[in-house]
């Protein structure tokens, strides 16, 4: 047994069911993806369909996304420290019932992958080698397993570059977490609509219930500086999400449609447009904040301390 495989083992404890669903579904990432987004497809299908809507919550519920600001995923990919947060409190952070646990043990470990959602749906061939595993557990894994799909292990500079170049090509970052993975994040993307099955799946799934979403906000809303304005319209082309639109000449910001993935804010020329913490949506995954609210550096936390107030975007 490599020593990726017994890592992967020991995480799972006595859940070897889990543990068997982590296996393959890495030494399968591609053809697992593309099978999910025959399902994903067909949602555009049944919008007539409310019996789905039990299931789709408790599929998105074992399987999700968090958005990150650009800020908030440099603090991860900075890391110099195992980070552990283990609680019910991470509800306020990741919206979801089972998979919320914020773990980044061993996080300057970290491998880059292609990305299967990419390769379903179509991407550049330059796009494809996208997904980001921190940390030994899954980097090894994908390093001593998944040589089909091209991974190589990368330091935490050219972790932040692939970073920069697709926020550049107008990708949003998202970090993942799934049930079977051990219910945390560690797989941390470069994702766009037209080729990210889960941002599909929330967008069809939409269309069924509004409920229904397998992606968290990333905590913030946009402020925007009518002073420094020079109303060039870079906003509202680089949204991915349709949160920003020009009537009239006049700048509309819909915060309900915004994930807070910062890509406005960073395409500004005018440096007119910031994120603040919005009260109205999850707490941001922003480490410093998290772990001032819990009192100290990586160890597990509760809900004390998690007031909206106490987060800025820094």
């Amino acid at each position: 047994m490599k020593e990726s495989t017994r890592i992967m083992f020991k995480k799972h404890g006595w859940r070897v069911d889990r543990f068997v669903h982590n296996y393959f579904y890495f030494l399968f990432y591609y053809p697992y993806v593309k099978f999910l987004n025959g399902f994903v497809q067909s949602l555009r299908y049944l919008t007539w369909c409310k019996p789905i809507v039990p299931v789709g919550k408790m599929i998105f519920s074992r399987y999700h996304s968090k958005v990150l600001s650009h800020e908030d995923t440099r603090k991860i990919f900075t890391l110099n420290e195992d980070v552990r947060f283990d609680s019910d409190a991470n509800k306020r952070i990741v919206p979801y019932k089972y998979a919320t646990r914020i773990i980044f043990q061993e996080p300057d470990f970290i491998a880059v992958m292609d990305c299967p959602c990419k390769k379903s749906l179509g991407a550049a061939a330059k796009d494809i080698n996208s997904c980001i595993a921190v940390g030994r557990s899954v980097a090894s894994f994908w390093l001593e397993h998944c040589s089909k799909y091209n991974p190589r292990k990368i330091t935490q500079t050219e972790a932040l570059s692939i970073i920069d170049r697709f926020r550049e090509k107008g990708h949003i970052t998202q970090a993942f977490f799934k049930v079977a993975t051990g219910g945390s994040t560690g797989v941390i993307c470069n994702c766009h609509p037209d080729t990210c099955v889960s941002l599909q799946a929330t967008r069809l799934a939409g269309g069924i219930d509004k409920s229904l979403s397998m992606t968290a906000e990333s905590g913030y809303s946009v402020c925007h500086n009518a002073e420094q304005c020079t109303h060039c319209r870079q906003c509202g082309m680089i949204c991915r999400f349709g949160a920003i639109a020009f009537r009239d000449d006049q700048r509309v910001y819909d915060a309900g449609q915004c994930l807070g993935c910062e890509l406005c804010v960073q395409h500004c020329p005018s440096g007119a447009l910031s994120l603040y913490v919005d009260p109205e949506k999850p707490l941001p995954l922003n480490l410093d904040m998290i772990r001032n609210a819990a009192g100290g550096h990586g160890a597990s936390h509760t809900a004390d301390g998690f007031e909206n107030n106490e987060f800025r975007h820094d």
